[in-house]
């Protein structure tokens, strides 16, 4: 680990992460009645039990001594200032100042803007909720589209969906993101144009499929009979680019503003989140804010020792760094947080898939894990097969709601399974249990000895629960902070900027070119791009 920052404290912890690989997880529980409670964080309502890991004290100390040697908790105060964090850029990063509750000091205008803009969507919200805002044609609003891609999908769509049960009652909210027209056709298939209001999401307005889309919305609202004087009855858009918002039919007063210290993939507590409002209503949506801006405070405020976020990045690093896992799994036991593990994905890989440092230095070590996952049994009758047995090491995050416990036989035994499958990893099964296991089932001992190697179960492998008391917009809010934390940290520590996302530039550039192409230009590329064009040519 001599390229990895703080050589003296990596290499302690490389070979304390030797001895570490070593130890049986249920035998420090076991030895240590007290390890739950040490291995533990609580905050917003939300539990971190990160006992079950193959993690000892000392290592863990190390880790924090790493995470001060980094100057993390000295570092997070810039996200609560106009510090430029994104410095390839030139920006501050300031979504926290979104869901704040009052203003910081020295924000107090961006502060006035947010709440001036947070007023205007609400205003926009309850005039549609209760009817005063019509269709062209007087029809009242039913449907929401949101129109937009990366940021401005994932997160509010995550987010509708995880609240469905908060829900205003009469309206629909629907998320069309792909450039793929079958997306957008299964979007408005059975809906009513003169009742659909669409919200056009794109802080430039020149994403090329968030335009497409848009374009495609207003030819089928035209197509309706709706005259073009009416499409500001249909079209909201959340964009600095008033011009391109006008030419499109949009007036200034349908639209709100998008600051440029505000990234995509933090962007849903924004005007970005406007569909969610629309979903759940204005006082719910500050619910989310307010539970955001509670883990906001305890990052800020918590010792490294009781501090979650800080944790969550700890943890992370000492598997990709010193235990060789290339792979993280989210696994939320909840179905509600269906797009929660795709949500992460962006979050995370996005901001820290990064291999140069802040000063454009190559790294010489690793950096954002594959973060994957899905729902709760879901995958279980998917990839978990790989999770008990595969020879990969993935470390787990479960996500579980206790509270729904009880509430039904089905939630109930959702429950059982969550905590079933971390003890199974946990555990395992050896070659002597497996041949009972058969035997048991009927087998006869030869034939049980063949298959016994066939079901054991290592065991041994990590995984941590983060749980609450109930889905609600307060601990939604919450649980996407602590996971937005955990990534500011994780990037202090690999000393990348977690904030910009250059890596997705060059695709789309040669996208312009290669289009051009499929209609005739007759450019060529190289012999395999070449071949795919020729087969797919429009002339």
């Amino acid at each position: 680990m001599a390229h990895f920052p703080h050589p003296a404290i990596a290499g302690k912890l490389e070979a304390l992460a030797e001895q570490d690989r070593q130890v049986a997880i249920a035998s420090l529980l076991e030895q240590d009645p007290t390890r739950v409670e040490r291995f533990g964080v609580e905050a917003a309502g939300w539990r971190l039990d990160f006992s079950r890991h193959l993690l000892q004290d000392e290592s863990a100390a190390t880790l924090l001594e790493l995470a001060g040697a980094a100057g993390v908790l000295e570092d997070r105060n810039a996200l609560f200032s106009a510090t430029p964090l994104n410095h390839t850029e030139g920006r501050a990063v300031l979504h926290t100042l979104l869901r704040a509750q009052e203003a910081p000091p020295g924000l107090e205008q961006e502060y006035a803007d947010v709440a001036d803009c947070r007023a205007r969507m609400g205003e926009w919200v309850q005039r549609v909720h209760d009817g005063r805002h019509m269709g062209h044609g007087g029809e009242r609003i039913k449907t929401i589209v949101n129109i937009g891609i990366g940021g401005s999908d994932l997160g509010p769509r995550m987010v509708v969906e995880a609240l469905r049960s908060y829900w205003v009652p009469g309206i629909d909210v629907r998320f069309c993101a792909n450039v793929d027209p079958d997306d957008l056709d299964a979007v408005l298939t059975g809906l009513d144009p003169h009742s659909t209001l669409f919200i056009i999401c794109s802080k430039t307005l020149r994403t090329e499929e968030t335009l497409y889309n848009a374009r495609a919305a207003r030819q089928w609202v035209l197509d309706a009979g709706i005259p073009e004087e009416g499409l500001a009855q249909h079209f909201l858009a959340v964009s600095t680019n008033l011009e391109a918002a006008r030419d499109f039919g949009i007036p200034e007063a349908n639209i709100l503003p998008l600051w440029d210290w505000v990234g995509g993939r933090y962007s849903l507590w924004s005007a970005i989140g406007w569909s969610i409002a629309f979903a759940i209503g204005m006082p719910r949506f500050e619910e989310l804010l307010a539970g955001a801006d509670a883990m906001d405070q305890h990052f800020r405020n918590a010792q490294a020792r009781d501090n979650m976020p800080l944790w969550l990045s700890l943890l992370e690093v000492w598997y990709v760094n010193f235990m060789g896992a290339r792979v993280h799994a989210v696994i939320p036991y909840q179905q509600r947080l269906a797009y929660l593990p795709a949500f992460l994905q962006q979050l995370s890989m996005e901001s820290n898939g990064k291999s140069v440092n802040h000063r454009g230095q190559r790294l010489g070590y690793d950096t954002a894990p594959i973060l994957w996952g899905d729902v709760g049994t879901n995958g279980q009758h998917s990839f978990h097969q790989l999770l008990h047995q595969g020879t990969v090491l993935c470390p787990v995050d479960f996500i579980l709601i206790p509270g729904a416990a009880g509430a039904s036989e089905g939630k109930s035994r959702l429950l059982a399974n969550g905590l079933s499958q971390m003890r199974a990893l946990m555990v395992g099964r050896d070659l002597e249990a497996s041949q009972r296991s058969l035997e048991g089932r009927g087998a006869d001992p030869v034939r049980a000895a063949e298959l016994a190697p066939h079901l054991v179960i290592p065991g041994n492998r990590p995984s941590s629960t983060l749980s609450c008391d109930a889905l609600t917009p307060y601990s939604l809010g919450a649980l996407l902070a602590l996971y937005e934390h955990k990534t500011f940290c994780s990037g202090r520590i690999w000393q990348i900027n977690s904030f910009d996302q250059w890596g997705v530039e060059l695709g789309k550039e040669m996208g312009a070119e290669i289009f051009a192409a499929l209609d005739g230009s007759g450019q060529s590329f190289d012999p395999s791009t070449d071949a795919a064009l020729a087969g797919v040519r429009h002339d």
